[in-house]
């Protein structure tokens, strides 16, 4: 097997990548981590996203395994979310990649920049 097809993420892998990795499921992921939250906690939490995303993120989180809602029976009934063994398991590689980020980010600032300049000199 060769580089390429070392790195080349197929349709199911991409598929899941793309649903556990964005902004909102990470901050989501990173707040659950912590202590299951009802929906409205989450909101505070995360006060730049929109309802909608939220309930869309934790929807796809749901149904990938990673979390789990629990209706409980309170007045009113409130829906409570939390991290599954499952997703605890993202905690480690999440950890990586952020690690990977802070220790590139000057490096990959100065890439921008150059990419920038060369954008705007029409190269």
């Amino acid at each position: 097997m060769d580089t390429d097809d070392e790195l080349r993420i197929e349709a199911p892998h991409r598929e899941l990548l793309d649903q556990i990795l964005d902004k909102w499921s990470l901050s989501v992921l990173n707040e659950l981590c912590e202590r299951p939250c009802r929906f409205n906690e989450l909101r505070r939490a995360i006060p730049q996203v929109t309802q909608k995303s939220l309930t869309a993120t934790l929807r796809r989180l749901e149904r990938n395994g990673v979390i789990e809602r629990e209706v409980v029976s309170t007045r009113p009934v409130a829906v409570m979310y939390r991290i599954t063994p499952l997703g605890k398991t993202l905690r480690n590689p999440v950890d990586v990649l952020l690690a990977w980020a802070a220790q590139h980010m000057p490096t990959i600032e100065r890439a921008r920049g150059d990419f920038d300049r060369q954008e705007e000199a029409g190269f």
